[in-house]
């Protein structure tokens, strides 16, 4: 662990010096605005998690001659409060390890996440509800906060899609493993002859946009509509039409918020949203360009599920990608995703 993370930081250190090179050029400030700020957020995020090194190196080296000292003198209560300290240390090593591998400058932002139900009716509108229960779980254990922004409920049972951001430290870069197509594969409880189905979920994940990045939208191409919210809130919310649904013309991308008590509100976070998707189509655009977005395209297409939940005839959960099984599938269902995000990283990397 202390070796793979020591590798790391001396190429980090290597890149931290080359952007300083290029910082201390005269020119450096005729550049063109993105690429300064660019390279700014590059510095100073480098030379944090070099600082965070060092520091917990000096950590490392205090421990080893206490430790050294104590068992010279058979200080037994000595060494095992190095062995917590140790044990601490551990943690905050493998925090910077799982941190190296959030480089991206998007994976900071906190998250937007859309759920919709595919093939399986009912069945898949209950995976849809299952699902979203599993990431309310993991956020709760992050500490991070949710809020939904549009919640469609199914006709029997389940939810047909629902819109939610996440806000938290880097919410999307341990979110974005998430983005892709989910299989179950069970006995359903709404079949009365006890067959086994196959359902699919898709789970959409996107970086929330600040309001500092510049995201133009010309009203002439937005088609507002109005319409009476359908699901669960207050006695305002259906019995007035403050549901907002916003189509953007010249790319056909359709968003709408319902949740919220006005429509002023409801417009507001259905922009927030298209502004979103708006810069993940910019980004992908970029990406493309260098074809690094092929596979992602792969992994997003209906039939190429990137993991599978199996609930008969055995229990299982496998990530296609990574290929990492997990047998306690009530725990996974519970929100323990993390070894998931951690191997689908670390492959990405």
């Amino acid at each position: 662990m202390i070796s793979e993370v020591i590798f790391d930081l001396d190429s980090q250190q290597k890149e931290l010096e080359r952007i300083e090179k290029i910082m201390s050029k005269a020119d450096f400030w005729q550049k063109d605005q993105e690429e300064i700020s660019k390279l700014n957020q590059q510095s100073a995020s480098l030379r944090e998690k070099i600082d965070q090194w060092k520091r917990y190196y000096q950590e490392t080296e205090d421990a080893k001659i206490l430790a050294e000292m104590a068992y010279e003198e058979d200080d037994k209560s000595t060494l095992k409060e190095v062995e917590k300290d140790v044990d601490q240390l551990e943690k905050k090593v493998k925090g910077l390890e799982f941190q190296s591998l959030l480089g991206d400058p998007d994976d900071k932002r906190n998250a937007i996440v859309a759920i919709n139900a595919g093939a399986g009716g009912t069945e898949a509108q209950d995976w849809v509800e299952m699902l979203f229960r599993m990431y309310l779980r993991w956020c709760e254990s992050r500490n991070m906060s949710v809020h939904v922004i549009d919640y469609l409920a199914g006709d029997e049972a389940g939810v047909k899609n629902v819109t939610f951001t996440v806000s938290g430290p880097y919410a999307y870069g341990y979110l974005k493993s998430e983005h892709g197509i989910h299989r179950m594969v069970r006995i359903s409880p709404f079949d009365a002859t006890g067959r086994r189905h196959t359902s699919f979920a898709s789970v959409s994940v996107l970086p929330e946009v600040d309001t500092d990045i510049k995201i133009e939208i010309d009203e002439k191409d937005l088609r507002i509509d109005t319409y009476r919210a359908s699901g669960p809130g207050g006695q305002h919310v259906n019995k007035t039409s403050s549901a907002v649904r916003i189509t953007h013309v010249p790319t056909n991308i359709v968003v709408q918020c319902q949740n919220e008590k006005s429509q002023h509100r409801n417009k507001e976070m259905a922009l927030k949203v298209l502004k979103s998707r708006l810069y993940e189509m910019e980004k992908e655009k970029l990406e493309q360009k260098k074809q690094e977005i092929h596979q992602t395209q792969k992994e997003i297409a209906w039939g190429s599920q990137i993991r599978s939940y199996v609930f008969n005839p055995y229990r299982m959960v496998k990530d296609h990608r990574s290929n990492l099984e997990m047998g306690d599938l009530d725990r996974v269902m519970d929100g323990d995703i993390d070894m998931f995000i951690d191997a689908y990283l670390r492959i990405k990397k």
